[in-house]
């Protein structure tokens, strides 16, 4: 599916939040990426965190940047819609600006884990949830060699946590099998369209089909 076969799209009334999860190495990023450049109104949800900010990052583009005591402050107010420490720095999600830009219509792609998914169900039920699977886990350890980009010790142990990932995809709303990557893109962007179509996500079409079928009803 590419852009060209879009034209005349538009994006729905109300926006949907997209939670996307997976084992490492599944091919997440490569679907994602490329649902961002084809499909209208879809954006990367943007997370905050505790890290400094690298060369030519920007704040509200690449991340929100806060101290460890101002991500303390918002937790304890409750402002983040799924949140994660990871190695002594901390990444959320917050929810006023995805509830913002939900209401404007942007629907957005939020890539974690199965417990940070769980965090966002409980909070925003709403939320649509995709699991990415391998064909089977012989063919994700042999992708996670073959990038080279870990040492072997890390690929076991990225492997030792499939289970908990690939185990929680009951939970979800839609499993993506990443085998033929082809095929793996058009239902990603399959399920994405069909979401953002959804009557419920789009009045102003119903409204303008009514006011349409009225003014036909009425000069007849």
């Amino acid at each position: 599916m590419g852009a060209s076969e879009l034209r005349g799209w538009t994006k729905p009334d109300v926006g949907v939040l997209f939670v996307v999860s997976g084992p490492s190495g599944v091919g997440k990023s490569t679907l994602i990426k490329r649902a961002l450049a084809t499909l209208p109104g879809l954006e990367f949800s943007v997370s905050a965190t505790t890290r400094a900010s690298r060369r030519g990052e920007r704040e509200g583009v690449d991340y929100y940047f806060l101290s460890p005591e101002e991500f303390e402050a918002k937790l304890a107010r409750g402002e983040f819609l799924e949140h994660a420490t990871v190695y002594d720095r901390s990444y959320g999600t917050l929810l006023a600006p995805t509830r913002a830009a939900l209401d404007e219509g942007r629907s957005l792609v939020l890539d974690i884990d199965v417990q940070g998914s769980r965090q966002v169900r409980a909070t925003l039920p709403e939320a649509v949830h995709v699991m990415i699977v391998p064909p089977d886990l012989g063919a994700l350890e042999a992708r996670l060699r073959e990038r080279a980009t870990d040492p072997p010790e890390v690929v076991t142990r990225r492997m030792s946590q499939v289970a908990e990932q690939v185990g929680a995809v009951g939970e979800f709303d839609y499993v993506v099998v990443n085998d033929v990557l082809s095929t793996a893109h058009r239902a990603f962007q399959g399920v994405l369209l069909a979401e953002m179509s959804r009557v419920a996500r789009r009045a102003s079409v119903v409204d303008e089909v009514a006011r349409a079928l009225q003014a036909r009803d009425g000069a007849a």
